[in-house]
This record gives C-alpha cells, structure tokens and sequence, in this order.
C-alpha cells in the first residue's frame, strides 16, 4: 500500500518578531572605565613552588600576553596544577581576572583554590542566586502557559553583590563565575553613581543620608537590623550592608559626621575605626529616581504598536491576552512599582533601543581585564547554548501574545556578543582544547604534561563486554583491600541506579551519583567517598572535568565502545583522567570494538605517559600519589570569613549550597581585612571530624530536637553550660525584640531537655 505523503504547511506564528542586531550594534550602552587600569597588586601565597612542566608554561603564557597575543591556550593533563599555573599567569599579568567555568560545582572548587591562593585579595564567587527555577513557558500544542516559580538563595546573592562591589572599587579582584556571568544585571554606570559615600568631618544632612539609603533600596528597620537595612536612633545611623556579615555606623553631631565605624551585627563591637565609607546598592537592579510615568509611556506604546500587528494579522486571542496581561503589568506597575516578571521590561526600564542586550557582569571590568576559561571544551559551547534556548521560549510567549516583544531584549549574550566582549588577553584552559580554542590560537598550546608529583597517566586495560561484571567485581575488591577507591561510569541514570543496587547486594558499599542528586548531596557524596564511607561511586557525566580525588586509583567505563558525547574522544580522556591523581591509576575500558574515539584516546594517554616517564627519568622523581585534604560541608552562613582551617563546624547546620571554605579571611569590598571569630580550634575540629557520618544518618534526629540552629554547643561542654548559653542567647534576642530568634533558640532548649 502506498505511504501518505502530507503537506508541510509553514507555521503561521513562526514569524520573526525581531531582527536580530551586530554585536556592535546591541551593546546596551557607553560605560566609562570605572578604575583606572593601573596594574593590579596580586599577592599570591603557597607553601610550595612552580614544578614539573609548571615553570615552563608560566613563562610562555606571561611571556606571550606580554607580547600581545590575545588568545592562549593552557593543555594541562589533570592532576598537572594548572590551577597554580593560572594564579601565576594572573599574577604575572596583574589585571582584574574573570575564571569562567560551566558548573557551579567546579565553580566552587575553584573559588576554594584560588582563595587560599590569593588570600590577601577580593577573590569572589558568582553563580545563579536561584535555588529552584522553573521559567516562563507557553507550550502551544498542548495550549499549556507554565508560570515562572523561583526560589532566590539569599546567601548566594550577597556573594554576587560583593562581587560586583569589589569591580566597581578595587583592581585586585578575581571573580570565579558560572555562565551566569552573561545573564541580565543592572547597568554598572548606575550603579557606580548611586553608591552612598561618606566621609569622616563632612557635613551632611541627615535626612539626606536616610534619603540616599532608600533610593538605593535599602529599607528601614528600627527593630531587627537584616541584611540590606537600616535603622536610626537620634543622630547614629546603623546600616547593614547587603553584601557584608558586619554593619556600618554613622555618627553625626549635627550635620557633622564625628564618627565612622564597622561593627559586629549580633554583639555591637566595634571591630574597625573608618575615615571614610562607601556604601553598595542593596540591590543590583536600581534606577535613578526618574518616576514611572515615562516607564508607562514606553510600555504603552509598544503595546499599541503589537496590538496593531496582532490585529492586522487576525490574532484575536492573542490580542485581548496581551492587552489584558500587559495592562495590569502597567497597573502594579503605576500603583506600586513592581509586578510578576518586571524583568521581562527590563529594556523598556532601562530605556534601551531595541535588540539590544542587557548589562551583564562582563560589562563591570571595563575595558582592562584578563578572561580565563576553565575546562574550556565544555564551558564555550555550553555560551553558546543559553542564548538560543532562551529566545526559543520566549519566542513563543511573544508569539501568542503573554509578552510584549522587549521581553525577547531581557536575555543571555549571543556568543557573538560574547566574542565581541572579549578582553585583550584570553587564555583557554583544558585537558582536552576543543576545536574552538585551537582555531583562536592557530593550534598552538602550551602543554602541562609532567606533574609536579611525577604522577603517570592511568594504565589502560580493555576487556570484552560478556563477563564485565566478574572482572569488574574482582578488580574492585582488589583495589579496596589497598584501601583505594572506584569510580564507575555508566550510559543512563536507570543504569547507574541498577548497578548500583547489584555492587550493594554483591557486598560492596557503593552509591550513584547523577543530575538528579542535588548540588549539596553531590559534595556529601565525593566527601563520603573521599573519607571511606563507601568505596565505589557510579555516575554518567559528572565524574568528568574537575573532580579531584587522590583516593581514587581505578575508573571503570562501560560500554566505551558507545560513539556518542559521554564516550567521545573528550569525555574518554576526561573520564580516565580521574584516576590520574593515585600512582596506582588504572582505567578498565569494557568494550567489544575499538571505536575511532577509543583508540585516539588510548593512543594519547600512551604518549602523554612515555613523556611522563621520560621526564621523571630524567629528573630522577619517584611517582607519588596526591595528598590533598578532605574538606568539611560546604558552607554558606560565612563563606567568605573563616580562619586558617579549611574546615567548617561540624555541629553548625548548612542550609544550602553557595561556597566552599577556603581557609583565609574574606575579603570586604571597600574595606581593609577583619578577622574572623567564632570558630573552633583545629583539635575540636579533628575530635568532630569522626563524628561526620553519624551526623548525617541522623540528620532528621537532628532536626526533631532544633538542628536549624546556626550554632550548637560544642563537645565536651557541660549540658547545663550548653543550657545556660542557649538561655542567655534567647534573652537576649528577647531583649532586642528578635522575638522568632527567641522561640527558635527557646524549641532548641527544649529538644535538648
């Protein structure tokens, strides 16, 4: 019988709805150069020098930007330092630096790194502030309008607002920043401009500083002084910052300032005299005082020009949708200055021309600014991707009439905006360069081959996919009698769920790691593995690019004869090179063909090693595993400030994910170095240490007697000590009328009692 043949009619809301502009042409402004480009003072601090194949490549990469190559790329072997050679590298150049790497997991870990590195410098954290996001979406054939629902983590906001408080104000800044760096941000002019400056002996009207405080958004509070507020009393002005852990107080006689002081939120101390202060937006979206009326105006007539389109083309429904949405936007909009999803009038707000793009964080460096991409193969493509994915969506809403057309301007950079914002000085970073990198440096790389503990690149055994589980189980147990660790590599979550079930009925502890575990309980899980919980981790993707774990010293990869992105030449070298960090490394390929992909891969580990050998030969260096110590939970209450141990209290709960502690005091814009308090000595941390497992069985035990506490008493106290401290706590808060402070610590008496 003869097959059908249909007619493809082309859809008639497909049509473009802007044309998009040059990257010339859509940038959202003139920004001035908000620091001068005098060289930036790094100081960088290790316990250990440059080794290895490190030396070289630090002289070539500060050799060749001092040269005006714009575009460098880094070929570092996992486990060769090239975290160490970067720092060196921004050292040498002395710029302000963005990192810029495609999770927030390696975000973190590198925020961690160059911390420690850079302890005496603004080194920041920028990711997506949102917990939870679920965006706008209209899907038609289903007729189905999804509501935007987002959960902002406030912590992770305070880091970005720091962040771009230290650019506007310092040259010694580096931002680690995920590919939230090319989203929409408020524009760095106004927000440069409406910074609140005082200083010591000027004379200024109170009620003008007040004023400042609250066209900055800053709200007052005369009760509970909370992030992002303020409160008076008579003549003395307490503000507390958005993005700082201590307060600021101004001190008038009259007009006159007498006193400029930083003091500690919860006790009143003061911990710092000043002769000047500044004072950062609370948020990062502000707008100088021009009232609504002329954000109305520009709404209304885009409206009137949409509906006019909308009509002509016969789209009633669409019509009377947008008018009816809009119109009530611009209702909230009049009556109280917001509205559900304002973001998306951003470009009306900002009073930008259309097409253009919104401010982003690449926009506060200016023009004298150093860009390093971290696993480069990876986070440029992924660039690439965000534009397109979001102009799909939104696309659509404006196609049937739930947005105005300006809501297609409130977006990511295309990655040809990107490119246009590249810096004079560009350095690429990856085991594996993709084509991308090679063609901007004409194939040249610098390599990093030889690590500095003249460590080998992993053995490589294949063998036949029929019995792959009986050689996988005695290798296992042989690795774990040396008291080593394994990874596993599957193709589908189900897969890695299964296996891992069969490894526990088998006798092995083992657990699986993949997207669908959350960011927190991806740490949980590498530290649980790091330190012996369990010894065999199964995952897909994410035992790839990054993860730096010395224990362990063989990766297993099922079906590696499976041409595709988790087994292509790329992944197969990133995934093997986890086991390059243990001098027992030892890669088990299971596979029936010798793909393209595989044997590329195995013919460059070969290489890479006889290199290696080589080198160590020559240089007579005995191969030794890292050491590299296992850090404590992830914390947010205080990322930035925390004394000279990288661990965290293990009795302090984490509500959730925005930092790694990295070990050195944090860095406070526009301000000098203060110590941090409240931390416990390295031998209570060590005693704690053990306790680590058992705490997170009982995680839920803890939280029935008051776990939410963000500070619990400490072991080896007396109960009744650990009772009264808790009673002074909540009297106090009951003093300062912080009455939910005082019932939270009062449930926490009680579990305890």
């Amino acid at each position: 019988m003869a097959r059908a043949r249909k007619t493809i009619t082309p859809d008639p809301y497909a049509k473009p709805i802007a044309k998009p502009l040059p990257p010339e042409q859509s940038l959202p402004g003139k920004l001035k150069q908000f620091q001068s480009p005098t060289r930036a003072n790094f100081e960088l601090v290790s316990p250990y020098g440059a080794a290895g194949d490190q030396p070289k490549a630090i002289e070539e990469l500060t050799e060749g930007f001092k040269h005006g190559e714009q575009f460098q790329t880094l070929l570092g072997v996992t486990g060769s330092g090239k975290t160490f050679t970067m720092a060196n590298v921004i050292k040498n150049v002395g710029k302000p630096t963005l990192i810029l790497t495609h999770n927030k997991t390696l975000a973190a870990q590198l925020y961690q790194e160059f911390k420690a590195f850079f302890p005496h410098n603004a080194v920041e954290y920028f990711v997506s502030y949102y917990d939870y996001f679920q965006p706008e979406a209209y899907i038609p054939h289903t007729d189905t309008f999804i509501e935007k629902d987002a959960s902002i983590n406030d912590e992770i906001d305070k880091l970005r607002l720091r962040a771009t408080a230290n650019l506007l104000t310092r040259r010694d800044v580096i931002i680690v920043a995920s590919v939230s760096c090319i989203y929409g941000l408020g524009s760095p002019s106004e927000y440069f401009d409406l910074m609140v400056r005082i200083k010591k002996g000027d004379v200024y009207d109170r009620d003008k500083i007040l004023h400042d405080l609250v066209r900055i958004q800053y709200t007052r509070n005369d009760f509970s002084l909370d992030r992002g507020s303020f409160r008076v009393h008579g003549d003395v002005i307490e503000i507390h910052p958005s993005y700082d852990e201590e307060g600021l107080r101004i001190e008038l006689f009259g007009d006159e300032v007498d006193r400029l002081v930083r003091f500690n939120i919860i006790t009143g101390e003061v911990t710092q005299e000043m002769d000047e202060m500044t004072i950062a937006p609370a948020k990062h979206f502000v707008t100088k005082e021009e009232g609504r009326a002329g954000i109305l105006q520009r709404m209304q007539v885009e409206l009137t020009e949409r509906l006019a389109e909308l009509d002509k083309e016969g789209k009633v429904l669409e019509s009377a949708r947008l008018s009816s949405r809009t119109r009530y936007d611009m209702e909230m909009i009049r009556e109280t200055g917001m509205c559900s999803g304002i973001e998306n009038y951003s470009r009306i707000i900002e009073n930008r021309a259309p097409g253009t793009r919104p401010f982003t964080l690449i926009d506060y460096f200016g023009d004298d600014w150093l860009l390093m991409v971290d696993e480069s193969h990876v986070s440029i493509p992924q660039v690439g991707g965000m534009a397109e994915g979001d102009k799909s969506r939104k696309t659509t809403l404006v196609q049937y009439g739930f947005r105005l057309p300006c809501a297609l301007d409130n977006r990511p950079m295309n990655f040809a905006e990107f490119e246009y914002m590249y810096p004079k000085q560009v350095l690429f970073v990856s085991a594996t360069p993709g084509d991308y990198e090679l063609t901007k440096t004409g194939g040249v790389v610098t390599e990093q081959i030889n690590r500095p503990t003249g460590l080998l690149d992993p053995k490589i055994e294949m063998f036949p996919i029929k019995g792959q589980m009986d050689v996988l189980l005695y290798r296992i147990e042989e690795v774990v009698k040396n008291g080593d660790r394994v990874l596993v590599t599957t193709l589908t979550k189900k897969m890695a769920q299964d296996l891992t079930d069969f490894f526990v009925e088998s006798g092995i502890r083992a657990r699986y790691l993949h997207s669908d575990i959350k960011t927190l309980e991806r740490h949980e899980l590498i530290r649980g593995l790091r330190t012996g919980e369990f010894d065999v981790l199964v995952g897909i993707n994410l035992l790839r690019e990054g993860l730096d774990l010395p224990e362990v010293s063989m990766v297993a990869i099922l079906d590696a004869d499976k041409e595709g992105f988790l087994r292509n030449y790329r992944s197969l070298i990133q995934t093997m090179g986890r086991a390059s960090r243990n001098v027992n490394g030892t890669v088990l390929l299971f596979a029936d063909n010798m793909t393209d992909s595989l044997e590329k891969a195995i013919t460059e580990t070969a290489r890479r090693r006889s290199v290696q050998e080589e080198f160590n030969k020559e240089h007579g260096i005995t191969p030794k595993s890292v050491t590299r110590k296992i850090e404590e939970d992830l914390r947010i209450n205080d990322p930035l400030g925390i004394d000279g141990d990288d661990s965290v209290d293990e009795d302090e709960e984490i509500p959730a994910f925005a930092g790694m502690t990295n070990g050195e005091p944090g860095i406070r814009p526009m301000e000098p170095l203060q110590p941090s308090s409240r931390r416990k000595t390295k031998d209570e941390r060590r005693k704690q240490g053990s306790n680590y497992s058992k705490r997170a069985e009982n995680a839920k035990l803890s939280a029935a007697v008051g776990a939410t506490a963000t500070r619990h008493p400490r072991a080896g106290e007396d109960l009744s000590a650990k009772l009264a401290d808790l009673e002074r706590q909540m009297k106090e808060a009951a003093a300062r009328l912080d009455f939910e402070e005082a019932a939270r610590l009062r449930d926490i008496i009680r579990g305890m009692q």
